[in-house]
């Protein structure tokens, strides 16, 4: 067990979160969890669920989430169906909750979970099926919860477990982690401040021996830790201490062979006596790592002779001792360590934090190779040119949170090898600008009380990579300049001096301005410096600052990414802010008066990822519709003024993916409604939390919540009746036009078809005498043939009385008029059926009504003779002749061409029925 992580805290958690990607496309707005943003996102979804008061597992966590924070909530119980179907589920924390209970077979879907967090909870009793389906878990967290007991076979299933952690329980006998001994793979096990008495490995079965690597068995109660058996022969790593109270612990190690791979020691809180340690220490060879904590001074220095002995101890750690200077005999156990062949360079880092010491350690001077010196938080109040003069190795230099006023430029003369160098929370009043460090890549120097800084302070650092700064007022370059050096003008002076810092690629510049400098006036130099490298750029401005000492710094950015600034502005800068920067990927202003802001000001930037826009007075989203943002995914608009917020503004953002808007005074009525189905249905945009936003105070609503309005209020008012009525009104428009264009006669006729049905049925009431033997429907192209061949045999051989259009239609009256007397006014109607007949839309409508005539009767009315032979298929347009060949015998006159004598007798037969239904053929 590492022995500085906190001991409530699910650090393996927190560090894979770090590395975890997450999926941005929701396909709903989740209630109490969110789905964190990143800004190269994969397949892979992590939940963030913690600090919401959720009382149960929200049911509707996506099934592919990988991992899921459920941290600090207020749930009780484990059910067993919580996590049913979640099997991508790889972390999953439950840590501060108040869970007592969880069912049988709750994890039962998680066969792929590797890390379970449950501390701080209240599991009294770890049942048997507990964890039955983590077959994969190889991290499990169970401290804080007061266990008492553990059933023999709790840990059944978890064949994969390396790391258990069961500390700050109330285990008593160390026959309660038997079971866990028998884990295959278990290489670490925590019960540090349990309630044992005794740690003694003769109660523990010998017939199987565990591969356990770290054992903490810290606690107030324990007085014996006895290794007497070699059911540990793995062992590398213990830690002793006392969790609150002081007492002598007894030590009994009767063979070194069961301590032969012990390379890790921590004894804290004088757990041992000083004779104790001493025995303990002689009895290791192969310790690597010593850590001693909270020891009296007089015992440090009594031990340094024992620990110089060890020939394989490579680091020790002196932890809460409040050391005020080291003491002298550190640098012979150097030496010591040196006479055995190990040279004392080998000292690398040494880490002297959080003590009180007032200067620079005097023996740290003779550390000649020394890489890594953290001195932060003590009270040095300063350095002298001497104090790191031999550390001449020396690559990192932590001074944080002392109390040091100034810094001379012969204090780091020699350290042409350091690359970092953090002065930050100090009492710096002024920053020497003839400081030459030329490996330095990161240097902060940010909380101090420098009152003026220019750029030009950091030409001596050409190796700089990060740059963290605070001043009062800070010296940039004019716009003029920058635009000379942007757009390569001619016209630069002799005098201009053009310099750059290569490989910068972050600067932090934070203004704490204490006074108002309105009778400040700058000199600006003629020196111009570009950033050609610079990737990331963030400016704060504490209280109030000048404008223009932030408004250009970052013109000569060509490469910049990310954009930051917070309170510099105090209304939304001007067109041309980002003219020089096209690679810009996140921009973030906060604090800043966009109320008046257009959308120019980000369309030369159209490759915007991340867009921050918190707290500067934004009542519109209009502005940013028009702005060219395709490419942007998160969107930030938290601390605003949105009242009222259109949904299509959002199709002006086809790839976003996330959208807080959090602390707006949002509408709760029907002008919002839109936005509110648009935020539980859209498909893409993750709307984070948005079922926590809140309505603007009002005596109606008062707090009640934005997405429980309920918008189907909205449709039933007078707009909807209005747009119900007018979409109607359009309809019926179109439909009139329709039919007047395209259908006019065919309603026409249908007009006319249910005035002959009307007529046939009064002319039935009563009988009515047929002024006419038949009624003759021909084109008039085939009217040669019907006086030529017709007439003269059906009229004047015959005798028959036959109906002609051309002759016997009343004038003046509607042709559909007389077609319908005419057919209803003769016994039956001949169709003289040819080509140019089919094609007639007047020889159409006749035979139609005549075959309608002929349906209602049910009498022989109609008799079809055929001039020209027309197949069938070729009547499929004429779906009612069609119908009629088929069922009906016709008169084809090619057919007796030769024997024209033969025809007429038919067709004279045909005329002499009444009510037969077919007539002979030829």
């Amino acid at each position: 067990m590492a022995a500085a992580r906190p001991p409530s805290s699910c650090f393996v958690l927190q560090i894979l979160l770090l590395v975890v990607n997450f999926n941005l496309s929701l396909p709903y707005v989740l209630k109490k969890c969110s789905v964190r943003y990143e800004e190269n996102p994969s397949a892979d979804m992590a939940l963030d669920c913690a600090n919401r008061k959720i009382e149960n597992v929200p049911k509707d966590i996506p099934k592919d989430a990988v991992s899921l924070n459920l941290n600090n909530n207020w749930m009780q119980k484990i059910n067993g169906g919580d996590f049913s179907g979640m099997s991508k589920l790889r972390i999953l924390d439950l840590t501060s909750n108040q869970i007592a209970q969880v069912d049988e077979g709750s994890f039962i879907d998680l066969m792929f979970l590797q890390t379970l967090c449950m501390g701080n909870n209240k599991l009294n009793v770890l049942m048997s099926n507990m964890f039955q389906g983590l077959s994969n878990l190889t991290v499990l967290f169970l401290n804080n919860n007061g266990i008492q007991v553990i059933h023999a076979t709790a840990f059944q299933f978890l064949t994969s477990l390396q790391t258990l952690d069961l500390g700050n329980n109330r285990l008593r006998q160390i026959t309660d982690i038997q079971p866990i001994l028998q884990l295959p793979q278990i290489t670490m096990l925590g019960l540090k401040c349990n309630s044992f008495t005794s740690f003694e490995t003769k109660d523990l079965l010998l017939n199987q021996s565990s591969n356990l690597q770290e054992l903490d068995i810290s606690g107030d109660s324990l007085t014996i830790f006895s290794i007497s058996t070699p059911v540990f022969p793995y062992l590398q790593k213990i830690e002793i201490s006392m969790c609150f109270c002081y007492k002598d612990l007894q030590w009994e190690i009767p063979d070194k062979q069961f301590l032969r791979n012990i390379s890790y020691l921590y004894l804290g809180r004088s757990i041992l006596s000083f004779e104790g340690i001493t025995k303990v220490l002689e009895s290791l060879d192969s310790l690597h790592h010593l850590r001693l904590e909270a020891l009296k001074m007089h015992v440090y220095e009594g031990l340094l002779f024992t620990i110089c002995k060890i020939p394989t101890l490579r680091k020790l750690d002196l932890f809460n001792s409040h050391i005020k200077n080291l003491p002298v005999k550190l640098a012979l156990c150097s030496q010591l360590t040196a006479l055995d062949v190990r040279k004392s360079d080998h000292l690398r880092s040494l880490n002297v934090c959080d003590n009180q010491l007032k200067q620079v350690p005097h023996d740290a001077r003779s550390l000649c190779s020394l890489e890594i010196l953290n001195l932060n938080y003590n009270y040095i109040l300063e350095l002298t040119c001497e104090d790191f003069e031999n550390t001449t190795q020396l690559r990192e230099l932590y001074l944080k949170r002392n109390r040091i006023s100034q810094v001379d430029y012969c204090v780091f003369l020699n350290l042409e090898s350091l690359k970092l160098l953090d002065l930050s929370f100090n009492q710096l009043i002024t920053f020497e600008n003839n400081i030459f460090l030329p490996q330095l890549e990161i240097l902060n120097i940010n909380h101090n009380e420098i009152a003026f800084l220019e750029i030009l302070d950091f030409l001596g650092f050409q190796s700089l990579k990060q740059l963290d700064l605070g001043t009062t007022f800070f010296d940039g370059m004019t716009q003029r300049s920058f635009h000379k050096v942007n757009k390569q003008e001619n016209n630069i002076s002799s005098r201009d001096r053009i310099w750059e810092l290569k490989l910068l690629e972050n600067l932090t510049i934070e203004l704490n301005p204490r006074n108002l400098f309105s009778s400040l006036q700058t000199n600006y130099s003629r020196d111009i410096v570009v950033f050609k490298s610079m990737k990331r750029y963030t400016a704060i401005c504490n209280f109030f600052c000048f404008p223009h000492q932030l408004a250009d710094i970052h013109r000569s950015m060509t490469y910049l990414e990310n954009f930051t600034v917070v309170n510099v502005f105090t209304e939304a800068p001007s067109i041309d802010m980002f003219w020089f920067n096209p690679d810009l990927k996140s921009v973030t202003f906060i604090e800043t008066d966009f109320s008046e802001a257009g959308p120019e000001l980000f369309l030369p930037i159209p490759n915007l990822h991340s867009l921050e826009l918190s707290k500067c007075n934004i009542s519109s989203l209009d502005f940013l519709v028009k702005a060219n943002l395709t490419a942007l995914r998160f969107l930030k608009l938290t601390d605003n003024e949105l009242s009222v917020i259109n949904d299509t503004v959002f199709k002006s953002f086809p790839s976003l993916t996330y959208l807080d808007l959090d602390n707006n005074p949002f509408t709760c009525n029907c002008s919002n409604a839109r936005f509110i189905q648009w935020v539980k249905n859209n498909k893409q945009t993750q709307v984070v939390n948005a079922h926590q936003y809140k309505c603007s105070s009002s005596v109606d609503k008062g707090e009640s919540l934005l997405l429980e309005y309920d918008v189907h209020l909205c449709w039933d008012d007078g707009r909807f009746f209005y747009f119900i009525s007018s979409t109607c009104l359009v309809v019926l428009t179109l439909l009139t036009s329709f039919i007047y264009n395209f259908l006019w006669w065919h309603l026409t006729y249908t007009f006319h078809l249910f005035l002959a049905y009307f007529y046939d049925s009064q002319r039935r009431k009563k009988e009515v005498l047929h002024r006419f033997d038949a009624f003759v429907s021909y084109n008039v192209h085939d009217e040669g043939w019907v006086y030529r061949e017709m007439l003269p045999v059906l009229e004047g051989q015959q005798g028959w009385r036959l109906c002609l259009h051309h002759r016997d239609f009343q004038p003046g009256k509607p042709i559909i008029e007389n077609i319908t007397d005419a057919i209803y006014g003769s016994r039956k109607t001949i169709c003289v059926i040819s080509r140019s007949y089919l094609q007639s839309e007047w020889c159409s409508r006749e035979i139609q009504m005549a075959s309608f005539r002929l349906f209602d009767e049910k009498k022989d009315v109609l008799v079809l003779l055929f001039l020209e032979n027309i197949p069938a298929r070729h009547l499929s347009p004429y779906y009612r002749m069609r119908k009629l060949v088929k069922k009906r015998t016709y008169l084809s006159w090619p057919q007796v061409a030769q024997h024209p004598e033969v025809f007429w007798q038919n067709v004279q037969r045909a005329l002499q029925t009444g009510g037969i239904n077919f007539i002979p053929g030829c």
